[in-house]
């Protein structure tokens, strides 16, 4: 199911991420990589409104987060996998 959902949706630019000293890139970079990250994670099955919901909510936690730029691969993996394991507490949250 989740091959309804178009990635490409979600993905960033450096122009709207908003100000970040010159890291812009970097920042979208990295939003992009979550958006992919926890899009190859979540399992085949999961309901499209499901996966939108949790990938709305990488923008919604990260977009103010000063460490974003210094994520590293694994943090970002660790997270998705963290959100997906324990994903109604977070869908929640985001209501």
């Amino acid at each position: 199911m989740k091959e309804f959902v178009v990635i490409h949706d979600f993905l960033v630019s450096e122009a709207v991420v908003g100000d970040w000293d010159g890291e812009e890139e970097l920042v979208a970079e990295k939003l992009n990589e979550f958006y992919h990250t926890m899009y190859d994670l979540a399992e085949e099955d999961i309901s499209p409104d499901e996966l939108a919901n949790l990938l709305e909510l990488i923008w919604h936690h990260w977009i103010g987060e000063p460490a974003l730029p210094e994520l590293e691969t694994d943090d970002i993996y660790e997270w998705c996998q963290n959100v997906l394991d324990n994903r109604s507490q977070y869908l929640e949250d985001l209501n």
